[in-house]
């Protein structure tokens, strides 16, 4: 009887370890989903502006997403520039 209990015991703790690690991954990947749209819309919202015309790709959204507006600012610049 106190083997179960402290089996079941041991079974709930690894069991809150578990849940606590899988929300850990699962807010990291919504925050990942979520800058990557702020790039995107960013990146569009500065392609509406006369004379830039950034292309929307991989590499564009993961600089405007992770860079904010600064990295929007600055692919501006380099796509003005080159």
């Amino acid at each position: 009887m106190i083997t179960e209990i402290i089996f079941l015991i041991i079974l709930i703790a690894i069991g809150a370890v578990a849940f606590k690690f899988i929300l850990d991954i699962s807010s990291t990947v919504v925050k990942i989903a979520v800058h990557f749209l702020a790039g995107w819309i960013l990146l569009t919202i500065a392609n509406f502006l006369p004379g830039i015309n950034v292309p929307i790709n991989l590499i564009t959204l993961i600089i405007s997403g992770f860079g904010g507006v600064t990295g929007t600012i600055l692919l501006a610049l380099f796509y003005l520039i080159f």
